[in-house]
């Protein structure tokens, strides 16, 4: 629990670091420098991890499943499940049982349980994606309404991308707590789940919600002529804090879902499995940018531009807003409805075959060795 806070928390550390400084530099100084500073810093960081190399500590080689080990089990499992249901109408608790080799399949107990325990978190995968559409709103929809606002601050121009620094402010506050917090709750024996992923969907709902009512205040003010990377832009004189509401709602959200996330990902898996989860993880957060993109498109196609014109003070992006918050509220009461299954405190760790088998030769060995070398006992107290 601490590791997934710590990271998210080192991350965004770097990104506000990233979006003041490198922005700024892009912005206002020179635009081809803001590419050069980050193509600098990965070499210099690939080179460090080469020279280092001898000093890292690898830990010894495991017994993990594969990504085709896991597929091969669905595969195997939909083909058993298919042959038998056609010839012999049997069938087994589960369809990925039909995978083991007991029920006429090609992988171990072991490996079959540890691709259910990854099959049960594909819900909780597949309600990412439209959360994760919401906080691409920030390099999107809400990119757009900062550039179209006054970004003029006591006689200096602010760097756009200088905005998301407050969506990051309240997950660098909250992320401490949040563990603490996690903590108890994880450990309660009341509560088997912990409340902040919900908590967090419904955060970033209300986030795109003030994003639409602060786009109908955005186009009250007056328009006045702006400077950005040299261009000429007519622009709100409409401060642009007055979008930190929704900035630092998505920062709320942020710090309340992604550790928790990572944290059941690893948790609910075996140990061998658990590298798998969170690839997916990503895999289905990347899918989300994908489908916000879709959605854009579709929006756009299907209001012939209006919902985003050319000129945004004409337009209704407020429309586009309010019909994604309508979306992620769905999705919110979807997952509130599905969320007692993820229970870490009985959760699947330790509940695995192969697992407890493991263990208990373990314990068995342990227990010969004792015997074998203790002086005190006699021949008939061993046996």
């Amino acid at each position: 629990m601490s590791v997934c806070s710590r990271f998210h928390w080192l991350v965004n550390l770097n990104s506000a670091v990233v979006f003041v400084s490198i922005s700024y530099i892009q912005q206002s100084v020179a635009r081809n420098l803001g590419f050069l500073i980050p193509f600098v810093s990965g070499l210099m960081a690939m080179i460090t991890i080469h020279m280092v190399r001898g000093e890292m500590i690898y830990k010894p080689k495991r017994c993990n499943t594969s990504l085709l080990t896991t597929f091969g089990v669905i595969f195997s499992a939909l083909k058993t499940r298919c042959v038998r249901q056609r010839y012999l109408g049997t069938a087994a608790p589960s369809w990925l049982d039909h995978a083991k080799e007991h029920h006429g399949g090609h992988y171990s107990e072991t490996q079959v349980e540890g691709t259910k325990s990854l099959a049960r978190l594909f819900p909780l995968f597949t309600f990412q994606i439209l959360y994760r559409t919401c906080i691409m709103q920030i390099p999107s929809g809400y990119y757009l309404q900062t550039m179209n606002s006054n970004l003029h601050f006591g006689g200096f121009l602010l760097p756009v991308a200088a905005m998301n620094v407050i969506s990051i402010v309240p997950l660098l506050i909250l992320v401490p707590i949040l563990e603490c917090i996690n903590s108890w709750l994880f450990s309660s024996k009341d509560t088997g789940h912990s409340p902040t992923i919900y908590i967090g969907h419904l955060s970033a709902a209300l986030s795109v919600v003030a994003a639409g009512f602060c786009e109908m205040h955005r186009k009250r003010f007056p328009q006045v002529e702006q400077t950005l990377s040299e261009e000429l832009f007519l622009v709100s004189s409409m401060p642009c804090f007055h979008l930190a509401p929704q900035y630092i709602l998505l920062g709320v959200a942020e710090a309340l879902v992604s550790p928790s996330c990572s944290l059941l990902s690893f948790w609910l898996v075996p140990a061998g499995m658990r590298g798998i989860s969170m690839h997916f993880l990503a895999l289905f957060n990347g899918a989300g940018c994908f489908v916000g993109a879709l959605i854009v498109q579709t929006a756009h196609a299907g209001t012939q531009g209006s919902w985003f014109p050319h000129l945004l003070h004409e337009g209704k992006l407020e429309r586009f807003f309010f019909f994604l918050a309508s979306l992620m509220m769905v999705n919110t009461l979807g997952f509130w409805a599905i969320a007692h299954r993820y229970d870490c405190t009985n959760g699947f760790r330790g509940s695995f075959p192969g697992e407890k088998l493991l263990k208990h030769e373990k314990a068995i060995k342990h227990y010969s060795s004792v015997l074998e070398s203790s002086p005190i006992l006699s021949p008939v107290e061993k046996t």
